[in-house]
């Protein structure tokens, strides 16, 4: 008898017990784990495992990722499925997840949704609303799509498409047309002749009679984007359209032209604001996709393994992540969608292949290669533990995809992200020749393009927030940069003039790019370039000194073909035209206050090279953090020219000192930030020869880009309290109900209006027409003569004192200035408020509502004890934690302490203790006893 091997003995196993599945007991985790298969062969469990990820990595078997792993027969599963499975190795989380990214042929065709992500759960009623949509007699319902940029409107019209041609409502060949609105929203009479075309003469320019997209679509779909940039004209032409089936080119007096178009518009906009109220109740079927954040994380995770998929199959390679990396992708989803995650995961792929080109087997995406905004996303994530934790279910082990084996459509846009000047040449010369052009000209073409790439590489490339070592070191290795750095200052000294970040980065990865050549023995191609560059020009002088170099230190040799790129790339190099700006960076409170008005900046200030970044300040976190975290952020960018800090309030208008001390750099700081303050600084900071005293001179006289004279208001009877923000929703929304909530308190009802800080004293001047102002609280002072409690105040609990003083007309208050130094006062309903939200977001099993009074007990007792008076943050912060602690104790996952517990004091410890057992007495829950230790460093 043939003894077999352990690894057969284990596969033949798994084969086995495969083969004994049925197609219909296909449903979640399937396969056997180590645990099994040891008990049933007799083998060591560690003997077992070792094999099984042989087998998986030999592509043998699949895994089933969870808790206990399982391990399932490839062959088996793809018979099963009906279906080819990809190049592996394969890893699924359930067998859910590999039908819809491996669904055959054939179930793709009958239901196009069946590969859409979420179809089954989070965006069930949509697919319905969709499917209803075509199906709907007799010609279907015209439907608008709304959604954020980037959560996937187009293809979701697609699959609408596609499921009409499954279910025979359209035919074979039947049109799908996408007009986006927005390319002639500035020339209404253009986009009707667009869409409905004219007949000749219709205006200046009407040569000759044209057809509309609408004829072009019959039978079809007419896919509407950014159907708000309609003009409300051809809006009516639209819905009179939907109506009758009948329209009328441009220029023609009589709807005599018909045809059969399902209209289906898409919209990021609010429909009842930004159609016409007719329009939209033309339009029956409204479907509202997700924003991607509100996705569940399930979904969330196979979109992001959708996009690794995709660049998997573009690098012909698998991909593997690390856990660290997968949970930052996760955590920085925001209002990008998934346009924004997966520019991230190009890009991080992108760095993951040059660094692991010479791996045969797999490239390794890992979190150091992320930009730090992304990286940030592993600390948005660890915020929510809920998330954390459920995440850490799915993703126990880095995550390995695999490409789906010529199975998804990728766009081909964007595939060679890498440096390859090689490359750069060979395509264009052979472009050039193939249409007959002279030797010369390729040579004066190929040396202005090699010109352009290298400088757009550069600069789509340079990050602000890495050097450029940092950057090179995540692609080639160390030996070589430092090898470079040398090369590059070598020539600096020759050239006499700047050759510093560009080049580098340049002849790095070239010189990489060089060697790998010279390694496989490939020849240095096109010798058509020669005399691109003047034999006796300095540049070519320098590049045969550095080639000699490069063969002193590689023990190469390097040909002339060799001389002629090095010499390019001098030329192509030089960073005479980079300039260093000054950076700007915007801080506020709260979780997006500071990012949302830098991005408003952006896209208001017309120039994309000002260096502008956003720290946002979520309340609960240590301002001690907030520096570190923007200490390190400026580390990693060129900013000797200094940095200016446009600040809200507090204790991020005391950073700047410290920054400049730690960083050895200029830094000056105003407060009370707000959009046309960044544009303005956005401005002067873009005008050469301005330096950083000048520019935070000319701001601190800055009023805005209108002036509005208040100094004649009438006063009313009717009172209201104005809340101020950035932008009059968020954050003033939140203002005002935790001064609704202040007013309820102290018997007063009140008219609250949030405003924006834009136009802000236009707005204030209107209010009073009609109310006399209370007060104004926020985060910016108006010039109106109206006290003004300041929203740190507020939160601090003197604001609330005051507040509440000012509501009961007391003069006095009114002419005194409303300086934290007069006393503080409780504040208890704030903190309440602040408490219960951060809560909501935290707490699964307890209410917070009704924990909240055991909390503030909590709070009195141990403040009375430790004869102390907490801070309003301190107090949210310790709240929250005790609130989170509850629900642990519930849950039976209590934190565990790892710091030295000596350094702890003994006297806050007592006191926790002591006002801890009222949590013990009403609620019947004992906290571990490692959570008072980490409260007792809060305190």
């Amino acid at each position: 008898m043939i003894q077999l091997k352990r690894s057969e003995r284990i596969l033949t196993y798994i084969q086995e017990r495969s083969a004994a599945i049925k197609a219909k007991d296909l449903t979640g985790q399937i396969g056997f784990d180590a645990q099994e298969i040891a008990a049933e062969l007799d083998i060591l469990r560690n003997n077992v495992s070792k094999e099984l990820n042989e087998l998986h990595r030999q592509d043998k078997i699949v895994k089933f990722t969870g808790r206990p792993v399982r391990y399932f027969d490839r062959e088996t599963l793809a018979e099963l499925l009906g279906t080819e499975l990809g190049q592996g190795p394969l890893q699924f989380r359930d067998v859910e997840e590999c039908k819809r990214l491996f669904a055959s042929d054939a179930e793709e065709e009958a239901n196009p949704f069946a590969r859409l992500i979420g179809a089954d759960k989070s965006l069930k009623r949509q697919v319905e609303q969709g499917k209803a949509a075509i199906l709907y007699p007799p010609d279907g319902l015209h439907t608008l799509i709304v959604g954020q940029t980037g959560v996937g409107k187009t293809l979701f019209a697609h699959m609408m498409f596609a499921y009409g041609k499954a279910m025979k409502r359209f035919s074979e060949d039947a049109p799908f047309i996408t007009f986006n609105c927005a390319d002639y929203y500035n020339n209404p009479q253009l986009l009707i002749s667009h869409v409905f075309g004219h007949i000749k003469g219709a205006f200046t320019g009407a040569d000759t009679a044209k057809a509309g997209l609408v004829e072009e679509a019959d039978g079809g779909v007419l896919f509407l984007d950014e159907i708000h940039r309609l003009p409300p004209e051809g809006q009516e032409m639209i819905f009179y359209f939907m109506d009758t089936g009948t329209f009328n080119r441009l220029g023609e007096t009589t709807r005599s032209r018909k045809a059969k178009v399902l209209i289906i518009g898409a919209t990021t906009e609010d429909p009842n604001s930004a159609l016409t109220k007719t329009f939209v109740r033309r339009i029956p079927n409204i479907i509202t996709i997700k924003p991607l954040s509100e996705r569940t994380l399930e979904e969330k995770l196979d979109i992001l393994k959708l996009l690794f998929m995709e660049e998997a199959q573009r690098v012909k390679k698998p991909v593997r992540i690390s856990v660290e990396a997968v949970k930052a992708l996760i955590g920085s989803i925001g209002s990008g969608n998934v346009g924004q995650l997966k520019s991230n995961i190009k890009l991080l792929c992108a760095q993951a292949f040059l660094n692991g080109i010479d791996n045969p087997s797999f490239i390794e995406a890992d979190f150091r290669m992320l930009p730090p905004s992304v990286r940030d996303g592993l600390l948005t994530l660890s915020a929510n533990r809920q998330a954390l934790s459920e995440l850490t279910q799915y993703v126990s082990e880095p995550l390995l995809v695999s490409p789906p084996g010529g199975k998804f459509k990728v766009d081909d846009e964007g595939s060679r992200e890498g440096f390859n000047l090689y490359q750069v040449v060979e395509d264009k010369v052979a472009l050039l020749k193939g249409e007959g052009i002279s030797d010369e000209l390729v040579k004066q073409i190929v040396a202005t393009d090699v010109n352009v790439y290298v400088k757009e590489l550069y600069n789509k490339k340079h990050s602000v927030n890495m050097t450029t070592r940092e950057r090179l070191l995540k692609i080639v290795d160390e030996a070589l940069v430092d090898f470079s750095e040398q090369i590059s200052l070598y020539v600096q000294k020759r050239l006499n003039r700047s050759y510093r970040d560009r080049f580098l980065y340049a002849f790095s990865l070239h010189l990489s790019a060089f060697l790998k050549r010279v390694k496989a023995q490939e020849s240095i191609p096109y010798t058509e370039i020669e005399g691109a560059i003047p034999k006796d020009s300095d540049y070519m002088r320098v590049a045969e000194e550095l080639g000699a170099l490069i063969e002193k230190h590689y023990h190469v040799k390097v040909p002339q073909a060799e001389i002629e790129y090095i010499a390019l790339l001098l030329e192509s190099s030089d960073d005479d035209d980079l300039e260093e700006k000054i950076i700007i960076l915007v801080a506020t409170h709260g979780k997006a206050t500071a990012s949302s008005m830098v991005d408003v900046a952006k896209r208001l200030f017309s120039s994309t090279d000002t260096n502008i970044i956003a720290i946002d300040m979520p309340l609960e976190v240590n301002p001690q953090d907030i520096f570190e975290q923007t200490a390190a952020m400026l580390k990693g960018m060129e900013c000797q020219k200094g940095v200016l800090i446009l600040a809200d309030m507090g204790s991020l208008c005391n950073i700047g000192a410290m920054l400049s001390e730690r960083l050895k750099i200029p830094v000056r700081t105003l407060d009370m930030v707000s959009t046309p303050l960044i544009l303005e600084a956005m401005r002067k900071v873009d005008i050469a020869g301005m330096d950083l005293d000048s520019i935070y001179e000319s701001l601190l006289s800055f009023k805005g880009y209108e002036a509005v004279d208040t100094h004649e208001l009438p006063i009313n009877t009717q009172e209201a309290i104005v809340t101020i923000c950035s932008s009059g929703h968020g954050a003033a929304m939140k203002l005002k109900a935790l001064v609704e909530d202040v007013l309820r308190h102290a018997g007063r009802i009140i008219e609250v209006i949030p405003i924006g800080v834009l136009h802000m004293d236009d707005r204030l001047a209107e209010i009073a027409k009609e109310y006399r102002i209370v007060a104004a609280v926020g985060m910016k002072k108006p010039a109106m003569n109206v006290p003004f409690i300041p929203l740190e105040q507020l939160i601090d609990g003197e604001g609330e004192r005051l507040l509440t003083e000012l509501v009961f007309d007391s003069e006095s208050v009114l002419e005194t200035s409303l300086s934290p130094s007069e006393g503080k006062g409780k504040g208890n309903m704030v903190v309440q408020r602040l408490c219960e939200e951060s809560l909501q977001r935290f707490l699964t099993y307890l209410n917070p509502a009704k924990i909240m009074s055991v909390l503030l007990e909590f709070d009195k007792s141990l403040e009375a004890d430790l004869q102390l008076k907490l801070s309003n943050p301190l107090r949210v912060r310790l709240l929250v934690h005790c609130g989170c602690a509850l629900e642990r104790v519930v849950t039976r996952s209590p934190l565990v302490y790892k710091e030295d517990k000596s350094a702890v004091d003994e006297k806050k410890l007592m006191a926790l203790k002591r006002a801890a057992k009222i949590f013990d007495e009403t609620l019947k829950l004992r906290f571990d006893e490692d959570e008072y230790y980490f409260m007792a460093n809060m305190l």
